[in-house]
């Protein structure tokens, strides 16, 4: 029926990555490692996590007809990711600025560029239809405009899974959260979309969330696992043990493989178990995409 295991409608942007002991305070300057530059963004991230694991999976992104923009459509391409849903041009294609600290975690700043170009108006395009319809699961987030993220809600097709990282956070309307299953977040995520109600224990913000609407929610915890909740009760689902060299990245791909996993039937848990796992191998490496596994190198952890 679904010729996609997964769609992704969200940003692709060029990451630039600089190295630091530390992070510079105000008026402060800092001295870096040489500058690195990879393909990223959430959705594109996300798309080519999936595809190394063997998903079915499509982007519905925008690009700049630029020189990161073709880098973008390469990484795609040779992961194996149906790009036929990327357009291109309207801005110069979305930059990332992220620094790296000794321990592996990053800073980030995006200029969003030609993902802010992403409109309802290209949701409702036939070509773009056609992609929602043929898709078991739709992931997006929120480097694209949350106007976008209402029309691929509106244009979901029945039997269609939508799995949403609200990410970078912000108070959510109710269709949106209405159709999550799940709503994935990390804890500050979870503290701006429930703004003062959101208490103190990752139970206490996934029962919440759960309040809001979403038919299921899940709560990314670092080192310590993940937190599962739907109307059936909460769990936790604890971390890999790694030693982490680079966290760009991970969360996208703990994402990309949990739509995976729950489009063919897997549980919850079961899903974010694995998931786990894929992000663990994630962190061990540097870069984003660069640092994905493979179906077969996630089966060895």
């Amino acid at each position: 029926m679904f010729e996609y295991d997964l769609l992704v409608v969200g940003s692709a942007n060029a990451d630039l990555v600089v190295g630091v002991e530390r992070r510079p305070g105000a008026g402060e300057t800092v001295l870096g490692s040489d500058l690195a530059l990879h393909p990223g963004g959430k959705g594109a991230n996300q798309a080519v996590a999936a595809a190394r694991l063997g998903a079915r999976t499509a982007l519905l992104a925008r690009v700049g007809d630029d020189a990161h923009g073709r880098l973008l459509l390469d990484s795609q391409r040779a992961a194996g990711v149906d790009t036929s849903g990327v357009l291109v041009g309207g801005a110069p294609t979305g930059v990332a600025l992220i620094t790296v600290d000794p321990s592996g975690d990053n800073s980030i700043v995006v200029s969003p560029g030609a993902n802010g170009r992403l409109t309802p108006d290209d949701i409702r395009e036939p070509s773009a239809s056609t992609l929602l319809a043929a898709s078991r699961v739709v992931s997006t987030q929120l480097e694209i405009p949350l106007e976008t993220v209402e029309e691929v809600v509106r244009g979901l097709r029945p039997g269609t899974r939508f799995v949403l990282n609200p990410s970078p956070p912000r108070e959510l309307p109710a269709p949106v959260l209405a159709a999550c299953d799940p709503l994935i977040v990390n804890e500050h995520e979870a503290r701006v979309v429930l703004g003062a109600d959101a208490g103190a224990t990752p139970e206490e913000w996934a029962g919440a969330l759960l309040a809001l609407g979403p038919r299921s929610v899940v709560v990314t915890l670092g080192e310590e696992g993940a937190l599962v909740a739907d109307a059936s009760g909460t769990a936790r689902v604890p971390a890999v043990e790694v030693t982490a060299v680079d966290t760009t990245g991970a969360g996208d791909s703990f994402t990309a493989a949990l739509a995976w996993r729950l489009g063919t039937g897997e549980s919850l848990a079961d899903s974010a178990a694995y998931a786990a796992r894929v992000g663990a191998v994630a962190v061990t490496r540097q870069g984003a995409q660069a640092s994905f596994p493979t179906a077969e190198e996630v089966a060895a952890v």
